[in-house]
């Protein structure tokens, strides 16, 4: 397995997470819940996880009254999502370069 393989990132709510959290700054809790199609909860879980991984950033504001949470990738997070996709990249390269059957006889017919 490709040592930047990170299997903490590769459960798919965190990658996806992670993925919508990459280009952006600050991202609101609710956009986050509506983009990765997920309940409030079983967010609150992964990013909890992500945040006690050192990957997330949770800021929680008022606006209005109105209790805000966002979330945003970490330095740490940004560099190890970045590591895990090349490695998804180099595992998805390896799948298309045609191997070589060195031990498969040549069945042709005459």
């Amino acid at each position: 397995m490709d040592p930047s393989f990170d299997e903490f990132l590769h459960v798919p709510a965190r990658l996806s997470i992670v993925a919508l959290l990459a280009p952006a700054g600050w991202v609101d809790f609710g956009f986050l819940r509506d983009a990765v199609e997920t309940s409030d909860s079983a967010l609150s879980k992964q990013v909890s996880a992500l945040a006690g991984a050192g990957y997330v950033a949770v800021r929680k504001t008022r606006d209005d009254g109105t209790r805000r949470t966002h979330v945003r990738l970490t330095q740490e997070g940004r560099e190890a999502f970045q590591r895990h996709a090349a490695a998804l990249e180099r595992i998805v390269e390896a799948a298309r370069t045609p191997v070589e059957r060195a031990a498969a006889p040549d069945v042709r017919t005459r």
